[in-house]
């Protein structure tokens, strides 16, 4: 059974997986306090998860991993509150749809939301439940008896999305609180901020202790799966964001010795038919299973279709973005869809669509059986080796390992039928580089807000755009007022807020 119907049929069939996803709801955000124990009603305390009928078997810690799988592309974790604080914030996207339709998404535009917009507290909820069920497992899998190389890359698997999650917190929110097993105390429930710092450094653990166990393939059964290539590969991209240069040309070459290639159709990446091919590391995977709907819940397509023929037509591609890609660059036409244009696929995309452009990345074309709706069987990219390629070049640039950088931009330059580019000084090719992973990861998985931030580019690129962007403050986004609420005011509101 595959890795996505393995989590489709744990979401569905198995009711005691299913309970136990219920049961960790008390603990999802991080200010849930307990309540006190009635005999009279038997009620155990909130924020309790009752582990007596589960983690006793090998198939519960395969469950229980699955859980962890399934919850990536819950609806916080890829759909409005994703595409909220990643996307509809940079100068690759705006709002879309209608004017009226979701206006809160124009606080995100123009850097005006506040700590109590409701798409916040999802984001931060989506993760923190995710790192809720990677706790669940490391917490318990170790005390079942089962094959222990199983176990072992289990145990691997949960903490590099364990890791995963807690890269997205950090980049959007600053510090947050480190959460390393399930809270056994009630102090434990209300934990004050970690640094920065300490969050990256308690990814980087994760990250190199799964990418010590992981296989670096699976067979046909089990694809989809964390592997070597995508902790190290995760890891590395950690490291970019603190400017290790060394550690990240490190670790790009092992990944680059590890077998990927990358595709040769830039626009087949993004077809169903291109998951899982050659280039991908790690993908969401988002098989639909017939019949069992409820669980296919991956939206992230859906909400980006065309308005009024395919989805919901929001985050849609900015002008800026368009007049990014040099002439001839075959990813132009893979990246955006234009009202009125005749897709490769055959479907004509209607004149009276409110947008000019949407993403063609999260189209689905027509000829797809939709079995649960559209787009629900989209996989989202989140790791490609032309984005370990890209790494490579930027810290082979910056320590000065000429050969390197422009070797490894050029293949992803060719692959888009581009000529190769050479430099002058490091800081021009640096500003290339830069600009090469705007256009190849353009409205994939939300790289661009957070690569100008890391840049240092955010307050001039951003207001250059139309923002209302303010420098030392909007590199990170408000803490939910809702978690403040909740911790008792133990967390503290990020500067500006």
């Amino acid at each position: 059974m595959s890795l996505s119907n393995q989590m489709n049929t744990m979401e569905n069939k198995s009711p005691k997986i299913k309970r136990l996803t219920w049961l960790l709801a008390g603990t999802l955000t991080l200010g849930v306090s307990f309540s006190c124990d009635d005999s009279f009603l038997e009620v155990p305390p909130e924020g309790q998860a009752v582990n007596t009928q589960f983690f006793q078997t090998q198939a519960h810690a395969l469950e229980a991993v699955n859980s962890i799988y399934g919850n990536l592309k819950e609806w916080n974790n890829i759909a409005f509150a994703f595409l909220a604080v990643s996307t509809v914030t940079s100068d690759d996207a705006e709002k879309g749809s209608d004017p009226g339709d979701a206006e809160f998404m124009n606080l995100y535009d123009q850097f005006t939301v506040t700590s109590t917009e409701g798409q916040l507290n999802g984001y931060w909820t989506g993760q923190y439940q995710g790192i809720n069920l990677a706790n669940r497992v490391l917490d318990n899998v170790p005390g079942i008896t089962m094959d222990e190389n199983l176990k072992t890359r289990l145990l691997a698997e949960a903490k590099f999305l364990r890791a995963y999650h807690y890269f997205n917190l950090v980049r959007t929110f600053g510090g947050v609180p480190i959460m390393s097993r399930v809270p056994v105390d009630p102090e434990e429930l209300n934990p004050a901020r970690n640094t920065r710092e300490e969050v990256y450094a308690f990814i980087e653990k994760d990250l190199t202790d799964a990418a010590a166990v992981l296989p670096t393939a699976y067979g046909s059964a089990d694809i989809g799966r964390a592997t070597k290539g995508a902790a190290l590969g995760m890891l590395a991209k950690v490291n970019l964001y603190q400017a290790q240069w060394a550690d990240v040309l490190s670790l790009t070459e092992q990944v680059m010795g590890l077998g990927y290639s990358l595709t040769p159709d830039y626009n087949q990446i993004f077809r169903l038919q291109g998951e899982n091919n050659s280039e991908s590391i790690f993908e969401i995977q988002a098989q639909t299973l017939p019949g069992n709907c409820d669980a296919s819940n991956s939206q992230w397509a859906e909400v980006q279709g065309v308005r009024g023929q395919f989805g919901w037509g929001f985050f849609v591609p900015s002008e800026s973005l368009e007049a990014a890609f040099e002439p001839g660059d075959e990813r132009k036409e893979a990246t955006i869809l234009y009202r009125g244009e005749t897709t490769p696929e055959g479907d004509v995309i209607i004149s009276t669509a409110p947008s000019a452009r949407y993403n063609q990345k999260a189209y689905v074309p027509s000829s797809v059986t939709q079995v649960c709706g559209y787009g629900k069987d989209q996989n989202i990219r989140i790791l490609r080796y032309a984005e370990i390629l890209l790494m490579h070049a930027e810290a082979a640039n910056e320590l000065g390992q000429t050969s390197k950088a422009e070797s490894s931009l050029n293949m992803v330059r060719e692959r888009a039928s581009l000529a190769p580019l050479s430099f002058t000084t490091k800081e021009d090719f640096r500003m290339k580089i830069w600009q090469e992973r705007r256009v190849e990861l353009a409205l994939e998985n939300g790289e661009r807000f957070y690569d100008l931030v890391r840049q240092g580019r955010a307050a001039d690129v951003l207001r250059a755009h139309g923002k209302n962007f303010t420098a030392g403050k909007n590199e990170v986004l408000p803490i939910p007022q809702n978690q403040i609420t909740l911790s008792g005011g133990t967390l503290a509101q990020n500067p500006g807020y």
